[in-house]
């Protein structure tokens, strides 16, 4: 059973379905906040889309990371992303009794053009966890220059963060 890593997981993907209920669709479009001008919907929408690809590909043990769906329905609604959310957990879900050491390979850009390497399911997993959590402080981010409170204190923070460094960055 792989119930450790699909509870995380699913904790780490449930802080933005958490979220979502949170906020309207109009923060989650909104692009006024920069340097970059992206929006809380289009952080979500890439997360997911990083989640999607592995599915995409894992019955042929062949994941393109960069061939990505984009849907604008997800990046502009709410509801939408709720929905895909809940439609990726019921996938990892599905995950629990697979061999996490199954070998694919991975099509990505890392910055000169792409390039195939090989990972393991579990290896894949974690960097699709740890992508989100990149993109939860980044919306932090965007959601502090908007001046929205949300209840998850810890949103956009690694699990191994300290917690004195949380205690201290709250209280500034």
């Amino acid at each position: 059973m792989n119930t450790k890593l699909i509870d995380s997981l699913l904790n780490t993907l449930f802080k933005s379905k958490n979220l979502l209920i949170e906020i309207n669709d109009s923060s989650y479009c909104c692009k006024e906040v920069g340097p970059y001008y992206s929006s809380v919907g289009s952080h979500i929408r890439h997360v997911l889309d990083f989640y999607k690809c592995i599915f995409n590909g894992l019955e042929k043990k062949y994941v393109n990371l960069v061939s990505r769906e984009r849907d604008q329905r997800i990046e502009n609604d709410c509801n939408c992303a709720i929905s895909e959310i809940e439609a990726i957990a019921d996938k990892l879900k599905a995950l629990n009794d697979i061999d996490l050491n199954l070998l694919l390979n991975v099509e990505d850009d890392l910055g000169n053009g792409n390039i195939t390497l090989q990972y393991t399911l579990a290896a894949l997993l974690a960097q699709a966890n740890g992508h989100a959590i990149h993109h939860y402080a980044i919306i932090g981010y965007i959601l502090d220059r908007l001046d929205i409170e949300i209840e998850d204190e810890n949103f956009g923070y690694n699990p191994t963060t300290p917690k004195n460094v949380l205690k201290n960055t709250k209280a500034s």
